[in-house]
């Protein structure tokens, strides 16, 4: 059936049967002057309330990349209305960032066939005799997954390049899982750090999604910019952020922050890591 344009202000609200009298339903808030949408309206719609493009953007954006600390001192102050919610921060730039290093076709992977090495590797295999390379495996992980002894051993035997096509699809699948469930372990992380300062776990989660946020907008930067002064500037700018994110935020001596900001980077390294090989190896194992 199709729906007319409707320009005068109905006497009851279309949508709940409210009595209305004004341009929004005062029960519902639905708009009273119906029309058909427009492409522009549908666009400004996903724009608006999917990839967080509003005006408050702007602000936000600026605070994350700028002003390190600024934006989870805002957002702690009670200053909420004028930007974009933390985690909906998170989940934006975190897709546009594995969405954008995927289609423009960023290698992540490393992984290729050397002319001259395959060869020497084929006759090294032809006429050395074959060695025992079983992997051994822990007996829990073994017995609870018994494929995944045979998917490791099906992707051992495939061509170099076939291993680098796995591994890169097994990532681009999973570590946007993996880097997400790091956050609580990041904001534990602080809870530890920071013990004593009364500080609760859920400020420290807002501030692993603000920093991770930002962490995401500079390496996608990375992976476009070419050599050069710029890409210089702003590793340093990366480099220095987090530990000037939290001496505002935390308000600590900046001995004191430094130290706390060496051992969060370890363990946020040794996190990242075994969360991309966890990814890796289940993709391997999905994949067989």
């Amino acid at each position: 059936m199709a729906v007319a344009d409707h320009h005068e202000v109905p006497a009851q609200c279309r949508n709940c049967g409210a009595g209305i009298a004004e341009n929004y339903c005062q029960h519902c808030g639905q708009e009273t002057r119906l029309h058909m949408p427009s492409f522009t309206e549908f666009a400004h719609e996903f724009i608006g309330h999917y990839v967080a493009l509003e005006g408050k953007l702007w602000g936000t954006i600026g605070r994350l990349l700028f002003r390190p600390g600024a934006l989870t001192n805002e957002y702690l102050a009670g200053r909420r209305r004028r930007y974009v919610e933390p985690l909906r921060l998170y989940l934006t730039l975190s897709i546009l960032f594995f969405a954008l290093i995927r289609f423009a076709g960023v290698s992540v992977l490393n992984v290729g066939d050397d002319p001259i090495e395959a060869i020497e590797q084929q006759a090294a295999t032809q006429t050395a005799p074959k060695k025992n390379s079983r992997i051994e495996l822990a007996p829990a992980l073994e017995n609870n997954v018994p494929g995944l002894r045979h998917a490791i051993e099906n992707f051992d035997d495939m061509p170099t390049k076939e291993k680098g096509r796995v591994l890169s699809e097994s990532f681009f699948r999973y570590a946007p899982y993996a880097m997400f469930c790091l956050m609580p372990l990041f904001a534990l992380y602080l809870k530890l750090l920071y013990l004593g300062t009364g500080r609760r776990y859920g400020e420290h989660l807002l501030f692993a999604l603000h920093t991770n946020s930002f962490a995401f907008v500079m390496f996608a930067a990375f992976a476009f910019l070419p050599q050069g002064l710029v890409k210089t500037v702003m590793f340093f700018w990366l480099l220095g952020y987090l530990p000037w994110a939290m001496r505002r935020v935390y308000q600590r001596s900046r001995w004191g922050t430094f130290a706390r900001w060496c051992v969060l980077i370890l363990l946020h390294i040794i996190s990242i890591s075994f969360a991309v090989a966890i990814a890796m190896l289940l993709g391997v194992a999905i994949a067989h």
